[in-house]
């Protein structure tokens, strides 16, 4: 992907997603200089919705209801992926401890979660649906999302409670 470095930073931003609407966020972000948060923020009207971190614990317990979830987090090195359901959680040394029966456990510094975004649009030509948990610095700390069944298409249910939070109140 070729971004014209001279432009303001909303323009590069803007021609990237103009030239592969569908791509990998991170890679559209790393392109232009900007952070993922940047480019959430320019994506269409409708595609993406977003809540202070402050949420986090209330999300974190609606999204206990889903069933198994995709996880995923994505840095420069590495996309990890791990499916499970998210176990209940409490709040102790400033972290948020996730414990139990599922594969998805450890510890989630939640001070350091200013945006959660609830982000809708297409990927690689199919829709696909997640709440993406950002840092200060607009970074992912991590995402959910909505899962798939055998055939590619997304969990009716999960996309039911997916589309359900999309339209909570305090979005």
């Amino acid at each position: 992907m070729t971004v014209v470095v001279d432009l303001p930073l909303e323009q590069r931003i803007a021609a990237a997603l103009a030239a592969k609407p569908d791509g990998v966020l991170e890679a559209i972000a790393a392109s232009c200089g900007a952070s993922l948060l940047q480019v959430l923020k320019q994506l269409p009207d409708g595609q993406a919705r977003f809540l202070p971190g402050i949420e986090f614990e209330a999300v974190w317990s609606r999204l206990t209801q889903w069933g198994e979830v995709l996880v995923v987090v994505h840095s420069p090195d590495i996309v990890l992926e791990c499916t499970g359901c998210l176990p209940e959680g409490s709040t102790s040394h400033g972290y948020f401890n996730i414990h139990g029966l599922s594969p998805i456990a450890g510890h989630i510094r939640i001070s350091s979660c200013s945006t959660i975004a609830i982000v809708d649009r297409p990927f690689h030509g199919r829709r696909s649906c997640s709440l993406q948990f950002l840092n200060g610095e607009g970074a992912a700390m991590f995402k959910v999302f909505v899962r798939r069944d055998k055939d590619r298409n997304l969990d009716t249910d999960q996309l039911a409670q997916f589309v359900a939070l999309a339209a909570w109140q305090r979005c």
